[in-house]
Order: C-alpha cells, then structure tokens, then sequence
C-alpha cells in the first residue's frame, strides 16, 4: 500500500458530507461474535449505524469487513458452520427474532455486491422483478416504478429507448447502477455496498460515487471499500476494522487527520495494509 498524505482541508474539498446529530438510528449492534467454524471472524461489535449518512468500513483484507455487512442482513447465515453470539437490532427490532423474517429484513436493507449481478432479463424486468414480488401486477404502475427507480440511479437517459434489451448487454458501470436500481424498486430503508466499484473503471466509479451521494439524502447506506480515498470523498463516518475488531469509528474527517488509535493511523498511512 503507497503512502498517503491526508490533511483535512483535502478532505472537506472532496466529502460534501454534513454531519447531523439528528439523524434517526437505524442498526445497533451489541457484543456481536461471528464464527465460521473454529474462526473467530467477528469480536465484540458494538457499532450504530444512523439514517441519511453514508458509513464507511476500512481495513486489511481478512478483518471481517464483509462478514460483518453480510450479518447485518442475515446473509452470512448462508455460510457453512456460521455460530453467532450478540445483537443486532434494526430499527429497535432484534434481527434474529423468529417473528422477523428473513424476507422482511432484505426487503428494508437492499444489498449491493462487489461485481454487477444483474438478472438474465431484460433491463425493465431486473427493476419489475422485486415489485413483481411484493404483488404489484398493474403496468402502468411498474411502468412508473421502473422509469422512477432508473432516474434515481442516474441511468433513465441512458436506457429508457432499450428497456427491452438484454441487461447484460449493458456495460460494467451501467450493470451496477442497474443493480442499485433494482434494489431501490423496492423501496428499502437502507443499502448495503460490498466493494460496490472495486470492478468498474473510474469513470464509471465516479458515478456510482455521485450516485451514493444523491442516495444518502434519503437512505442509510454502509459500504465496504478497500479505497481510502474513496470513503474520504463520500463517507458520513469511517469504522476502522483489524482481525475481527472495530479499532475506530468516528466522523471521517476525525477518522482521517486525528485517528485516536495509532493502529487506525499506521493503516491509514500505509504502515501495514
């Protein structure tokens, strides 16, 4: 990992972002321990995530960044030998209650991976797919759902005149906005990102980053990224992670040019990574 030279004014130049204390609660976990069999993957997690702020997750590879993105929507349970200690509420609802359901959760906290996944559909039916679900027959109705959703994606004027065209004849850049499209059909609270650009080329990596920008001013989001540089430009906050354990969680500028750990200030400074 090369070097890097952070002060706050370079910072502020890049993250528009506008800490409010007012923002509303949406995750809190509490003593959260994730196992994959013997691994112990995640230690003792007590973090909040807040509404209407872009949360930003750093660290090596290996210490439990994704893991713990894909607890928060109960994915990670797909793992073989996956034992899980602790609490994770959304919204004052505990997570792993029976009476909670899995379907229930992914409907209000939309995921977005690492590498587009778009359907083997055409573009109108991969945003139709999850309204089609959720019981809504009516067209004009999807009509409106699919149009509004692409627009918010920032992709409407690139594919309204081949909405019934392949969605893997799209480009890379276009098959991710297009999969955050998809999610946001369904109108959820909150949108996971795993490493949401790391495939795209920067062009299309400045979009998606505009695009979370946009997003934020009516949904948390969280998202993972090896880029340094890239949660300074667009994060709320920054929570550094290390063999399983949250190090530091703070506003990014904080994060960035006063790190209260000299470990988080080691990674950040390229000392190890």
């Amino acid at each position: 990992m090369n070097a890097i030279i952070w002060n706050e004014q370079n910072i502020e130049e890049t993250n528009t972002a506008v800490f409010n204390p007012t923002n509303q609660r949406i995750y809190t976990t509490e003593n959260l321990n994730v196992w994959y069999g013997e691994k112990h993957a995640i230690k003792d997690i007590n973090l909040s995530i807040y509404e209407k702020e872009v949360t930003a997750i750093i660290g090596p590879s290996g210490c439990g960044k994704s893991t713990y993105l894909k607890t928060l929507n109960r994915m990670v349970e797909l793992e073989p030998s996956t034992r899980i200690e602790g609490s994770i509420t959304y919204r004052s609802k505990n997570i792993f209650n029976k009476d909670y359901s899995v379907e229930q959760l992914r409907t209000q906290v939309g995921m977005v991976f690492q590498k587009p996944n778009p359907f083997p559909k055409s573009i109108y039916e991969n945003i139709a797919y999850g309204p089609k679900i959720h019981g809504i027959r009516d067209k004009k109705v999807l009509d409106q759902i699919v149009e509004d959703s692409l627009r918010q994606a920032y992709l409407w004027d690139e594919v309204k005149d081949r909405l019934k065209d392949h969605a893997y004849g799209l480009s890379g850049g276009q098959q991710q906005r297009l999969c955050i499209a998809r999610c946001l059909a369904v109108k959820p609270d909150c949108i996971l990102m795993d490493e949401p650009t790391s495939a795209l080329d920067p062009q299309s990596t400045l979009k998606i980053e505009s695009l979370i920008q946009s997003l934020k001013e009516n949904y948390g989001i969280i998202i993972v990224t090896h880029n340094m540089q890239q949660a300074a430009r667009i994060s709320d906050k920054t929570v550094f992670f290390l063999d399983g354990e949250v190090i530091e969680s703070n506003h990014t500028n904080a994060v960035f040019n006063n790190p209260s750990d000299e470990r988080t200030k080691n990674y950040i400074h390229g000392v190890f990574g």
